[in-house]
């Protein structure tokens, strides 16, 4: 492995830009998995890891291909390194998958978050869709970097099993009229239909952001709109919540 030992050290501060700077992991096309499980899992899963990086005294992970480049840091370094305010002592490098809509969508049911813009949700949801077998997930414009570290993170290692698209909503819509598959949003309007008896194995579902649910551009492109049986005096659902819901009912 090799040692490191300063924080101006270029790679040093290509991670510290990776941590903290949207633009610059867009830019350079890499982003960051903290963590021993989380690097262990970008080892098992077949991720693009290109370096990692263990603090002084801990082993990296097996399974790693011989390209990887290892670096071991002093204890404070990997401290200075690190967006996790108890880091694990072992972080990867990960070059960052296409996340453009392909030509054809795969079958199965879809999951699409319109302006969800917590981190931990959107880490939860992806996480949720892996679990609950959805064949990918949608970001429309306004939600949080799929790739930022908080969100990697709360996916648990589904970032790198499930895919992740980003398109805007006419790019959605013809993607959706081409594979044939209809689309639906939770949210309450003449059509709305018990999301227990909706057909949703091989639609696409739109969750709305945490404050003001899905946007009347999306709306409008929708077949028709789910709702999720509640008491009265509650009004909503947390984004996180709300999706694993549709998602158990697409499974099911």
């Amino acid at each position: 492995m090799e040692w490191i030992t300063s924080r101006q050290n270029p790679l040093s501060v290509h991670i510290r830009k990776l941590g903290s700077d949207r633009k610059y992991r867009r830019s350079s096309g890499r982003f960051l998995c903290e963590g021993t499980k989380l690097t262990a899992e970008a080892a098992a899963w077949g991720a693009a890891l290109e370096t990692v990086v263990c603090a002084q005294g801990v082993e990296p992970p097996e399974g790693l291909r011989d390209t990887v480049r290892l670096v071991s840091v002093p204890e404070e370094v990997f401290r200075s390194l690190s967006t996790m305010e108890n880091p694990q002592g072992m972080m990867g490098v990960c070059s960052t998958p296409e996340t453009s809509l392909p030509e054809g969508l795969p079958p199965g049911g879809l999951l699409v978050l319109d302006g969800v813009q917590d981190p931990g949700n959107v880490g939860t949801i992806w996480r949720t869709a892996d679990a609950f077998g959805a064949a990918g997930l949608v970001l429309l414009p306004g939600c949080a970097d799929p790739f930022s570290p908080k969100t990697v993170r709360a996916s648990m290692g589904a970032c790198f099993r499930l895919p992740v698209w980003e398109a805007g909503l006419d790019e959605l819509d013809v993607a959706l009229r081409r594979a044939g598959v209809p689309l639906y949003a939770t949210a309450l309007r003449e059509d709305t239909e018990d999301v227990r008896s909706a057909a949703l194995a091989g639609a696409a579902v739109i969750i709305g952001s945490e404050g003001r649910g899905v946007s009347r551009q999306a709306l409008e492109r929708c077949e028709k709109t789910l709702k999720i049986p509640m008491r009265e005096r509650c009004e909503s659902l947390n984004a996180a919540v709300a999706a694993a819901v549709v998602l158990w009912e697409m499974a099911r």
